[in-house]
């Protein structure tokens, strides 16, 4: 079996991993009714999942560092089967509760693990297109799995979603088991060097990027629904079909940024990635009030959006290799914080100040992102392209960028 086969069928259990973490807030509604809580309340299963998620992650993965990752994500896989079906046989909102953090903590382990066998599994100068196909499965879970769990709520019971996500998940575990190879743990980082990690400038800066990009894109997103209803004028239809559009570029994205990576080199994918999404956040806002502009603009935002995806994650693993699952592990951290602190701002935005201003702030966000990255990278330095090519820092495997 080819490796490329073995990184498509791990990108497919990450499309039910994901699917698990998303479809939460298509069907809030349906579950806040059963339970009998408030829609406000029920939203605190999305921040307890995300602050399982992002503490819960890198302890974990540091005190499973020694584990031959193919076991590992069984044992990942198994516990996330455990809650989903937790929260098909139980009820009430402390069940509901328990459930999220069981599959929160069990995803973020299956995640930073599937990551790391993939860019093992692909030949050095395919790493890049690896971690991008992986990333796919993700972004799947958002055009798929939660407009059919909403489906699935809808005609029968939200409860049968989860249950669903529990078998799957066991012909999942069996993909793994046939499918992926054993891959050797790394050496184990206790918590104090994992933090210490966090004093080298280049990590540092690195994780700095994640929370300004995924932040500055989540003050947007989160609120694009309402946006897409009260300023641009579309229908629920039209809504719906500009979100499709919106996922189904993000996927496009996910493999460019891969393809440019691997091309191109990370350095100039990752902040031209950056100022686009800026950009096209800007042009948002002026058309806002247009829908057949719209359309092409969501497009062309998702599409230079989620090119940094797999784009940053490959550059934190070159910032250090032996360290692979920690970096991502930490990644995966910041990225959770960094969606729920977006999230926060946008909703107090759209409260005090209004609807419109979200595409402005969130493309600010953004923007600092790229300014952040442009300087780590020395673009701004005199002589930084012939600097850039000599740098000591790995840019793509086995070369130096491409000038």
């Amino acid at each position: 079996m080819s490796y490329n086969l073995k990184i498509y069928m791990l990108a497919l259990v990450s499309f039910l991993v994901g699917t698990s973490e998303f479809i939460i807030a298509g069907i809030l509604d349906k579950v806040s009714d059963d339970i009998g809580v408030s829609v406000s309340a029920a939203g605190q299963l999305i921040t307890v999942f995300s602050l399982a998620y992002g503490f819960g992650t890198p302890f974990l993965m540091a005190a499973a560092a020694k584990v031959d990752r193919k076991k590992l994500m069984l044992y990942a896989l198994s516990v996330f089967i455990v809650g989903n079906v937790a929260a098909y046989f139980f009820s009430g909102f402390a069940a509901l509760i328990v459930s999220r953090v069981i599959v929160a903590l069990s995803s973020g382990v299956f995640v930073v693990t599937a990551l790391t066998v993939a860019s093992k599994l692909a030949p050095a100068e395919k790493q890049g297109s690896a971690i991008a196909t992986l990333v796919m499965g993700f972004s799947t879970a958002l055009i798929v799995g939660v407009p059919l769990g909403r489906l699935v709520a809808s005609a029968y019971d939200w409860k049968l979603v989860f249950g669903g996500i529990g078998f799957l998940g066991l012909l999942a575990l069996l993909l793994i088991v046939f499918a992926i190879p054993r891959t050797d743990g790394e050496q184990p980082v206790p918590l104090r060097d994992q933090l210490k990690l966090l004093k080298n400038p280049k990590i540092a800066v690195a994780l700095g990027i994640t929370f300004f990009w995924l932040g500055g894109y989540s003050i947007t997103y989160t609120y694009i629904s309402p946006f897409l209803l009260d300023i641009t004028g579309m229908s629920e239809k039209l809504v719906s079909i500009a979100l499709l559009a919106f996922g189904i570029a993000s996927l496009i994205g996910s493999k460019l940024g891969g393809f440019s990576t691997d091309r191109w080199g990370f350095k100039r994918t990752l902040v031209t990635g950056m100022l686009f999404h800026s950009v096209w956040l800007v042009v948002i806002s002026f058309a806002a009030h247009s829908p057949s502009l719209m359309f092409p603009l969501l497009m062309l935002w998702s599409l230079s959006a989620w090119s940094s995806g797999p784009t940053q994650q490959y550059h934190l693993i070159s910032l250090a290799p032996e360290a692979t699952s920690i970096m991502l592990s930490l990644n995966s951290s910041v990225l959770q914080l960094a969606m729920a602190a977006g999230a926060g701002i946008g909703g107090i935005i759209v409260e005090s100040a209004s609807l419109t201003a979200i595409t402005w702030i969130g493309a600010a966000g953004v923007a600092v992102a790229a300014l952040i990255s442009a300087g780590a990278f020395g673009y701004f330095s005199a002589g930084a392209a012939s600097r850039v090519g000599s740098s000591p820092q790995i840019d793509q495997p086995g070369s130096t960028e491409r000038s």
